[in-house]
């Protein structure tokens, strides 16, 4: 069910698409997108959608209520929320407008961004309008003509946005108790070389094993135990790239207990073992 006060300028916009079969199978795809320059009584109320909506607030405010939760969005803020339960939106109380970009975007992609940013939990996030208006424009232009290309195209503007309002959630929002995935992981770069067990990352992010297991998997689609052990692959393919260490000496300095154990996990994780691997990248020249 939807209801709605289209309290809106005249310049206002709003473009519908049904996505084409070459966009649905894209990551990332959009079927609808508008700038409303709405007015105080600007309200909408729908019980549900299947669908992500990405806010952007160009001035006044907005605000947005789901699951309990109410959240202001003045100037400069976007927000990703999931539509698949009840929500309402509209022009704060006591101010004249609303001036906002939005957009309904889907695919595995954003809902991985989701999960990134904590969904179903409501989080602001401050982005300058810079990193946002191009690929905005991008949806403006060509929604609604069909193309393989043009639905490629509409993919990677929306795979930037989502990218644009993650990074920026990264980048402001500081690291606390309440965000336990940041909070292993960053004890993760900085012992990487250490013995880490799920209890030491539990006990930095002030939560239970089990609960963490499960935050990873919502927000990272991984465990903990996986994201360190990529993480120490990572840093030894900087080692076999930069450095002439040994297989043994890298195994050490990334954390892996033996040279056999870091040579199964690295074939595992890559494809190739450690000599494979040095001898496939370009060889490094030292002046």
């Amino acid at each position: 069910m939807l209801t709605y006060t289209m309290d809106v300028e005249d310049r206002s916009r709003w473009i519908i698409s049904t996505p084409s079969a070459a966009e649905l199978a894209q990551p990332y795809y959009c079927s609808e997108v508008g700038d409303f320059y709405a007015r105080s009584k600007f309200a909408t109320a729908r019980s549900d959608k299947n669908s992500f909506i990405l806010f952007y607030t160009l001035g006044g405010e907005g605000t947005v209520r789901q699951g309990g939760q109410t959240i202001r969005l003045p100037k400069g803020r976007a927000l990703l929320m999931d539509c698949r339960s009840p929500q309402s939106y509209g022009t704060s109380p006591g101010h004249g407008h609303w001036y906002h970009l939005w957009a309904h975007i889907d695919g595995p992609g954003v809902e991985l961004a989701g999960r990134t940013l904590g969904l179903p939990r409501l989080t602001p996030v401050s982005v300058p309008l810079s990193r946002l208006q191009p690929h905005m424009d991008v949806l403006f232009e060509r929604l609604g003509t069909e193309s393989v290309g043009n639905a490629a195209r509409i993919g990677l503007a929306v795979h930037a946005l989502v990218t644009e309002v993650v990074l920026a959630a990264q980048e402001t929002g500081p690291v606390s108790d309440d965000d336990p995935v940041r909070l292993a992981c960053a004890y993760v770069e900085r012992h990487f070389a250490e013995k880490v067990t799920l209890d030491d990352l539990a006990r930095e992010a002030a939560v239970s094993p089990s609960y963490l297991i499960r935050l990873f998997k919502r927000q990272l689609e991984t465990t903990p135990h996986d994201y360190l052990l990529r993480y120490r692959i990572s840093r030894a393919k900087e080692l076999l790239a930069e450095t002439t260490l040994t297989s043994a000496a890298i195994a050490e300095r990334v954390g892996f207990a033996s040279e056999s154990n870091f040579s199964y996990r690295f074939k595992q994780m890559t494809g190739q073992g450690p000599r494979a691997y040095r001898q496939s990248t370009p060889e490094l020249v030292l002046e």
